[in-house]
Order: C-alpha cells, then structure tokens, then sequence
C-alpha cells in the first residue's frame, strides 16, 4: 500500500512537470523580438495558416523550440544515465569528455568533409562512443572504480577539446560560427536540424527506458549487483553506449552545450529521488524546460542582440557544480 502511495505520488509530480514544460513551450514561441500572446499562438497554429505569426512561428520559433526541448532531453538523460553508472553526481557529458568527443567528430567531418554533413550526427555517436571506451579503457583497474572514470574523463576532454582548438586554429576561414558552436547555440536552427537530431534522439531514449531497472541494480554497487546476477561490466558498458548516443545527437546539432547535463539530472534526483523508473522521465521533461526557458533568455536578455544559450547554461551551471564539489566535500569528512 505505501509503495502504491510512493508511486502516485511520484506520477503526480511528474505531471506537475509536465504542465511546467508545456508552459514554457508556449513561453518560447511567444517570446522574441516580437511578442505574441497565448491566444495568438493557438490561434497561429490551429487555426490560421496564411498570418505573419503563423510564418514567425512556424518558421523560426517552432523548430527553434522543438530542437532546444529534444536538446535538453538528450543531454539530461545522457548526464543521469552518467551519474548512475559513474555513481557520482558530479558526472555529466561536457565534463568527463562525451560531448568533447562528439564535438571534435562533428568538427573534422564539417571542416574536412562539408559535402557530408548530414553524416554529423553519425560521426558525433563514433566520437563520442569512442571517447568513452578510452576513459573506461583508462579507468580499468582490476574493474572500474567511478571516482578513476572521472579523473579520466576529465583528462580525455582536455585532450580532446585540445584538438578542437587545434582544427580551429589550422582551418579559420572554415570555422564560421565556431563561437557558437564551443559553447552551443540555438541561433537559426530550423526544420532541418529538427529532422537530423530527432530519429536519433528516438533511439537513444527509447533504448534507455527499457532498462531502467538495471540501472537501479548497478546503483546498489557492483558486489551486489554481481549477487543479483547482473553483469555488470556489460550492463555498463550499455548504458555508456546509450549515453554517448544522446549526447552525440544533441552536440550534432547545438554544439558544446554544457551543464544540462550536470544540473538537470540532479534536481530531478532531489525532486522524485533516484528510482531510475521515474527519474529518466523527470529528468527528460526538466531538461526540455530548462534549455527552453534558457533559450528563451538568451534572446531577450540582450535584445536585439542575442547570445548564445550556452552562456546562460554557464552561467547557471558553473555555481551549481561548485556547489555539488563543496557538498561532496563536506560528506567525506
């Protein structure tokens, strides 16, 4: 009976965030250099077709919107399915080396091969994937302790963000827009880049929600884990795959997007706690709002000027973790 409690209690807290996302869904298409009201909105999308709100809208701010939701679902999922593998909080795609590695794959294929850039996303997943096995590979000591995964995985983003830096160097004239790319922006993206993030975004999440009770098992620590007999190692290494997949397909797409997947995967951990089966979907609607609502601010902010929305998830994100690295402190003494 209480667990039955627990568990409508948790499905009534999801919906209450549901409602939040759909609310700065509607926030981030009426907001920009022109304001649009509710009432407009619905009407420009389920009524009028030939307005200009309908032209804004479904021409700039609804792919816009779209592409920045699937974003923050991707890279908050990738960062909670990093947590519970690595075990720490501190774990997110931008800091132990996935995105770096996405991004450097995202980078030679669009400075070296522009005629196939729709292979970016590909590219990002071998990127990625490849950057992850090299830090597991790094890590592996008579098995994988989680505090050595992130020690590695800083020092392989380091090395691979050297090589990004390096591309940009030897090839400026090919580097347009690379400012937003190192630190991720939604600027102009439209229809296009929706249908190149989301079949791949699909896949990655659907792949995780299968299995989200062998995350719960590896989270009780390995001895256990083995005891309830799990694989581990494979269970890992699968749900590190899943991981480098959603984090591919957003860095493809927006670039270097830092801290969603730090702070998003967290708060929701504090909200519905750490039951994989109701954390993964918390954790995907939180990330849709936040990068909405961020997006929404970098626009406004500094209008007409508009900022790319990785300065504001900086902003937000770089406290956040020194304060997680200050909490984390203070429970080892």
């Amino acid at each position: 009976m209480k667990n039955k409690t627990s568990s409508s209690i948790k499905v009534f807290v999801l919906l209450i965030l549901l409602a939040i996302c759909i609310v700065s869904f509607f926030i981030s298409i009426g907001k920009g250099s022109l304001d649009i009201s509710f009432q407009e909105v619905i009407k420009a999308i389920f009524i009028e077709d030939d307005t200009v709100n309908h032209r804004i809208i479904f021409n700039v701010r609804l792919p816009r919107t779209l592409v920045a939701g699937l974003v923050g679902i991707c890279l908050g999922v990738s960062g909670a399915i990093l947590q519970g593998v690595m075990r720490n909080p501190l774990a997110a795609p931008n800091i132990i080396g996935v995105s770096s590695g996405a991004g450097l794959m995202a980078y030679i294929i669009l400075i070296l091969f522009p005629k196939y850039y729709y292979l970016v996303p590909i590219g990002a997943f071998v990127g990625a994937l490849f950057a992850t096995l090299l830090i597991y590979l790094l890590a592996w000591k008579n098995g994988v302790n989680p505090m050595r995964l992130i020690l590695a995985g800083v020092a392989v983003s380091s090395l691979l963000g050297a090589g990004i830096s390096s591309l940009m160097t030897l090839f400026p004239d090919k580097v347009a827009g690379a400012v937003g790319f190192m630190v991720g922006g939604l600027s102009a993206r439209t229809w296009p880049d929706f249908n190149i993030l989301w079949p791949y975004a699909l896949l990655g999440l659907v792949l995780t929600f299968l299995f989200p009770k062998k995350l719960n098992i590896l989270m009780l620590g390995d001895e256990i884990a083995t005891g309830l007999g799990l694989n581990v190692e494979r269970t890992r290494l699968m749900f590190i795959a899943f991981a480098a997949l959603l984090a591919a397909s957003a860095v493809s797409v927006v670039g270097l997007l830092g801290f969603v997947g730090l702070i998003v995967p967290h708060t929701a951990r504090l909200i519905i706690g750490s039951d994989y089966r109701y954390l993964f979907p918390a954790t995907a609607i939180l990330g849709a709002t936040v990068v909405m609502l961020c997006d929404t601010i970098a626009r406004l902010v500094f209008d007409p000027v508009e900022i790319p929305v990785g300065i504001v998830m900086s902003l937000l994100g770089a406290p956040f973790f020194l304060f997680l690295l200050r909490e984390r402190k203070s429970m080892e003494r």
